[in-house]
């Protein structure tokens, strides 16, 4: 939590109660968790916890880069880095659920190079491949 302090601090944006709370619970899953699950502890926690309040906590964190959206799943992981913006590439196992965020800056360029050819403007990317992770590739 200290990172996120910093980097709201430094930012000039403020890290309420609420988005703080969402923060701890997204990296405290250790798993990508989606809105809904976030509710439902929210609610067992604070009156009035509401689909909106949730998600305009997770619009925040996710602008802030302290979190990162995976589409695929409809959920969020915590950033690994977030004192940098970047685009990450998550690595979802379809056995276990675990989704591990790396960067290559290869395949940004590989992105944009290929926009690039046809006119076109990336405005937003998320890159995301399903497989086994080795835990569970060794099992």
């Amino acid at each position: 939590m200290g990172k996120a302090d910093r980097v709201c601090e430094e930012r000039g944006v403020r890290l309420t109660d609420l988005r703080r709370r969402v923060l701890e619970l997204v990296w405290g899953s250790h798993r990508p968790v989606g809105a809904y699950t976030l509710l439902d502890v929210l609610r067992n926690e604070r009156s009035g916890a509401a689909p909106p309040t949730v998600y305009r906590a997770l619009d925040f964190l996710t602008e802030q880069g302290l979190v990162h959206r995976i589409q695929s799943l409809n959920a969020y992981v915590g950033c690994n880095d977030p004192e940098h913006p970047h685009l990450g590439i998550f690595l979802i196992c379809s056995d276990c659920g675990d989704a591990l965020e790396v960067e290559d800056t290869e395949i940004d360029q590989a992105i944009d190079r290929s926009a690039s050819k046809v006119g076109f403007t990336v405005q937003g990317r998320t890159v995301e491949a399903v497989g086994l992770c080795p835990q569970c590739k060794a099992a």
